[in-house]
């Protein structure tokens, strides 16, 4: 089984994790500009953090043979914060990086007129890029957010094919599936999606434009999700074939839409798991 986890924070993971996701079946992954966890107090810290997922994360990745693709944003929790919107002025630049596959995370977390204004101008900036864009819908009034989202995509210039809603569940996919934007479903522990509810997703609405990730970060969260996801379809008498659509080909084929994707294996086809190296840290 080959899988590609299309929403997954590295950043907030440890090597176990990369070893331990590449013997699960990950070759590949999306990790996308989020909060993490605190507020920020200065665009500097964007740089910082986003210069690290351009640089030693996919690094990190490389090490267990994992190929690592960033999203950059400002996200819609921090975009109510007066002392982190100059970051929009700054993404241009990043967006022009080979690795950045997508703008995002960007979307709604309490829809304030804050988070209207942002999402409107990186909706642009995806437009501008030829990027496609990674859209967070908001985890309180799921549906209200939906709808609010895709009004937003409807008046922007990027083609609603060119976007990914992700964090859907059962009250948000019809609506979601005929707009014509790509379907993301984060599959957690606690909260969000699990294997059976998703599996039940897939029966009800078929696999087209689906696509399944961990959103693994810094909560009680599973990288390994993705992989149960597929066992789960699996013993429900999915195939091989669909398994492998919905964990490999689907985000293949949206992340793919930026012209970026580079899905060779990072140094060979088994990783190489380094265990006196640079991973050590400061020897």
């Amino acid at each position: 089984m080959r899988i590609f986890d299309p929403h997954i924070h590295m950043t907030s993971r440890t090597t176990d994790d990369y070893r331990a996701m590449y013997d699960a079946g990950v070759r590949a992954l999306v990790e996308p500009a989020f909060w993490l966890g605190q507020p920020r107090t200065s665009p500097h810290s964007f740089v910082d953090y986003f210069d690290s997922l351009l640089g030693w994360e996919p690094f990190r990745a490389a090490q267990y043979g994992i190929a690592h693709h960033c999203t950059l944003a400002l996200n819609p929790k921090e975009a109510n914060d007066p002392r982190c919107t100059p970051v929009l002025d700054l993404l241009p630049r990043y967006l022009v990086k080979d690795n950045v596959v997508a703008v995002g995370e960007i979307g709604y977390d309490s829809m304030t007129p804050a988070e209207d204004t942002a999402l409107t101008a990186q909706l642009q900036l995806a437009a501008d890029h030829g990027l496609p864009a990674l859209v967070h819908t908001p985890h309180r009034d799921k549906l209200a957010g939906l709808r609010r989202t895709l009004d937003v995509v409807r008046e922007s210039d990027l083609a609603p094919d060119r976007v990914l809603l992700d964090h859907l569940n059962e009250t948000t996919v019809k609506e979601a599936a005929d707009s014509g934007a790509w379907l993301g479903f984060s599959v957690y522990p606690d909260t969000k999606m699990d294997e059976d509810r998703m599996v039940a997703v897939l029966k009800d609405h078929g696999l087209d434009r689906v696509l399944v990730n961990s959103a693994a970060d810094w909560g009680n969260s599973d990288p390994l999700k993705t992989r149960k996801v597929g066992d789960a379809m699996l013993a429900a008498g999915f195939s091989d074939d669909d398994v492998d659509r919905v964990l490999w080909r689907n985000p293949v084929a949206f992340y793919g839409l930026s012209g970026r994707l580079d899905l060779a294996p990072p140094s060979s086809d088994a990783p190489t798991h380094l265990g006196n190296s640079v991973l050590r840290g400061g020897e």
